[in-house]
């Protein structure tokens, strides 16, 4: 019965050092049938005992055994809708520094936000997604901004799906550039950048609509 069965010497363990003692003394004392069935339990109780006293903590993926498959780069367009004031504002200043109301660039204040990203830059244009998440007035000596959103779009197959980005936003800049640092949804595992330009602002309410083009990498 135990032709072919072998228990090896190298790293031995609980189980194999049990197994090697049991089954022989096992098979010389009890019937075949009773013997076969005895083992088979043993085996399956001694598995289960040994998988529990060492839980994988870690393991390497194919990607393929999550459905991932070629690598694509796509790019996003559309414009970005910040208001502060009015009735309905889309971004709200939630704290500030006791010096924040003096200081010229703003620095300290912080502000909650869900802009609308629309396909044109007329407000009332199609809304693809929001940006939904926190700035604020990072630098004392420019007007510059810690930007921590997610891009959630509502449009198409990207419905539900999430980007990321973290970065900063020097807002006189004409280009300001800022990392795409991760995804949900469509988007995991993504990377990438996004271009951010000022296509209005107006000083008086501080609306400002920016013209996105995001570049993700993404499976």
């Amino acid at each position: 019965m135990f032709e072919g069965i072998e228990f090896s010497d190298t790293n031995p363990c609980f189980f194999s050092k049990t197994l090697r003692t049991f089954l022989p003394t096992m098979a010389q004392t009890i019937s075949k049938p009773t013997s076969t069935l005895l083992i088979s339990f043993a085996i399956f109780f001694f598995s289960t005992y040994v998988t529990a006293e060492t839980p994988v903590f870690s393991r390497n993926l194919s990607p393929s055994s999550l459905g991932l498959k070629q690598e694509k780069l796509s790019h996003f367009h559309f414009y970005f809708h910040d208001i502060i004031t009015g009735t309905k504002p889309t971004a709200v200043r939630v704290a500030q520094a006791a010096t924040t109301d003096a200081s010229s660039t703003s620095f300290g204040a912080v502000y909650v936000i869900d802009d609308p990203l629309t396909i044109l830059p007329d407000n009332t244009s199609k809304v693809v997604g929001r940006a939904q998440g926190i700035y604020a007035l990072a630098a004392q000596s420019e007007a510059a901004l810690l930007m921590l959103l997610n891009l959630a779009f509502t449009e198409g197959k990207y419905n539900g799906s999430t980007l990321s980005v973290l970065g900063r936003d020097a807002v006189l800049s004409t280009v300001r550039e800022m990392p795409i640092i991760g995804g949900s949804g469509v988007f995991r595992f993504a990377r990438g950048y996004a271009q951010a330009r000022t296509n209005v602002f107006d000083a008086k309410t501080k609306y400002a609509i920016l013209e996105f083009d995001v570049y993700v990498l993404h499976y």
